[in-house]
């Protein structure tokens, strides 16, 4: 790195933290100026926080390592635009109408106090043993492999600067400043992309596909494929992307900031446009790494290493540092998302419900000293996750796809079916979370113990890919969650009202009209399309 190059980084922080201290200046009066900007974000905003907060360490570092390699099997996982389009056409007017700050709140609203506890633990924990010491863990070797700091410094720069700006500043701080965070990353990633595919070791897009093979082009491996079949990919994918998309407090978060709910549905398209750029920022520089290193241009150990080491080596001084930036602000703006986040849930849904009469005042303060726990937390967690094997994009998506199906199944048939009851909801609960929890124990096991081998029943489960898994846990939570229901009471017609479909007023179902205009259904329908040409594109 090179005196232009951080002189470029120390502007960008600069106007990080100069946008922090510009929301610092308003005033927070309570949890809903806190949690949710005031509710009071517009669409562009919304739709670039969604993708900030979704692009963070597993595709810096993680995605694009797969991309060098895998290939594009992964792309089936980053164009689940779709799926953020049922988060704003599906989902939100149900979130919206129900007045919710978080998820798990809503669980209580749609079934019982049980089931939001429930979600409310499960989701803290998850988050500290992944998303936040995952983002600390690649903030730490980015800081190390692009700008030469030791890995420790790194990781701690990253905690520092993130935990000030949304301790501080709240969701507001966190859209905004993810905003700025989103151009100056699709700016650098494209920068990346363009100066590789035109090296002169490549020689552009047919260079490309003649040096890494079809193989690396083809994003349908067969349903065989012991690492990534097209039928987990594709269903599985699906299953876990509701839940990552639709469900989970970190990314609904986001359209809960809008002013009403047609701002949050355009956010959630805006998003959806935004979803399908990671294909092209990070799976395809992936390869283009894979392709300058069999030619002898590029040298790395680890796949992890891809980026940083694509940024380092052909990125020239000044845009370098920009670059740099970029990614140092993608690392940070997904790891506020998710402190935000953990803040919300501690606060309103498990602090504010053991002490319902506390002030605004005070549940603010707790939601400042929850915040900085985390932080804690997750940086103490930090050695175990630089000690473990595998890579960091598998890793996630495995864990993912054994905690999501049957939170999937509980919030899509709660809003698809009036039918669906608090037994059912909360048996499917414990039992697929029992039997994601068993599959993580085996993978774990297996793991540590690279020798180690099951047998028997135990090793016919573990031969499953985790995508399929994924898919049997799901049809599990199906016939559970619909089962116990039918066979035990239905809802009062007072606890489903207007959080299902069946129940809407026909006032409701008129708001539900006047939200949306042709232009939204045009949008979307592109989106859809653009996504059918990428599938189609990528064969092999």
């Amino acid at each position: 790195m090179e005196q232009l190059d951080w002189i470029v980084i120390g502007l960008y922080f600069v106007l990080l933290l100069g946008i922090a201290a510009w929301v610092m200046s308003k005033k927070q009066k309570d949890t809903q100026d806190y949690f949710l900007a005031g509710r009071n974000i517009g669409w562009f905003i919304v739709g670039a926080s969604i993708f900030a907060s979704n692009i963070g360490s597993e595709h810096l570092v993680g995605l694009a390592g797969a991309g060098a390699d895998s290939g594009m099997p992964l792309a089936h996982y980053e164009l689940h635009a779709w799926i953020v389009l049922l988060l704003g056409w599906v989902f939100l007017p149900f979130y919206a109408r129900s007045g919710v700050f978080t998820m798990p709140e809503f669980l209580e609203r749609r079934y019982s106090p049980k089931a939001r506890w429930f979600l409310s633990i499960l989701s803290l924990v998850g988050y500290i043993l992944t998303k936040v010491s995952v983002s600390i863990y690649a903030g730490g070797i980015v800081f190390q492999s692009l700008l030469g700091i030791d890995f420790w410094t790194g990781a701690i720069l990253t905690l520092v600067i993130t935990g000030i700006y949304t301790v501080v500043g709240g969701m507001s701080a966190v859209v905004y400043t993810e905003a700025l965070q989103t151009f100056i990353l699709i700016g650098g990633a494209l920068a990346v992309t363009f100066i590789g595919l035109n090296h002169e070791a490549i020689g552009g897009w047919s260079g490309l596909r003649e040096i890494v093979g079809n193989e690396h082009f083809n994003m349908w491996r067969p349903a065989s494929d012991p690492r990534y079949p097209w039928t987990g990919m594709v269903f599985g994918g699906a299953i876990v992307g509701i839940w990552y998309w639709c469900t989970d407090q970190y990314i609904v978060q986001r359209v809960l900031t809008a002013k009403n709910v047609k701002e949050g549905r355009r956010g959630a398209i805006w998003g959806g446009f935004l979803k399908i750029l990671p294909v092209f920022l990070f799976l395809v520089p992936g390869m283009v790494a894979f392709a300058l290193s069999k030619q002898g241009v590029l040298h790395y150990n680890d796949a992890n290493e891809v980026l940083p080491t694509m940024v380092k080596t052909l990125l020239p001084s000044g845009i370098r540092g920009l670059v740099a930036a970029g990614l140092l602000a993608a690392l940070m703006s997904s790891l506020a998302s998710v402190f935000n986040s953990c803040s919300t849930l501690f606060t309103i849904d498990i602090y504010k419900k053991i002490r319902p009469g506390e002030s605004e005042k005070r549940l603010l303060r707790i939601g400042k000293i929850a915040t900085a726990v985390i932080v804690v937390l997750g940086f103490a967690w930090i050695p175990v996750m630089k000690n473990a094997p595998g890579t960091l994009y598998d890793y996630l998506q495995s864990v993912q796809s054994y905690i999501a199906p049957p939170i999937t199944a509980v919030f899509l048939l709660g809003i698809l079916s009036k039918r669906i009851n608090a037994r059912g909801a909360l048996t499917t609960l414990y039992v697929g979370f029992g039997i994601g929890l068993f599959r993580l124990i085996l993978d774990t096991i297996v793991t540590f113990n690279p020798g180690h081998e099951f047998t028997g029943i135990l090793g016919d489960i573990i031969a499953i890919p985790f995508s399929h898994f994924a898919i049997v846990i799901f049809v599990i939570s199906l016939c559970i969650l619909v089962g116990v229901s039918l066979s035990s009471a239905k809802p009062s017609a007072k606890q489903v009202e207007g959080l299902a479909l069946g129940t809407l007023t026909e006032e409701q179902k008129a708001d539900v009209k006047n939200s949306y205009s042709w232009v939204d259904i045009v949008s979307s329908g592109l989106i859809v399309v653009i996504i059918t040409a990428i599938m189609l594109y990528f064969t092999g």
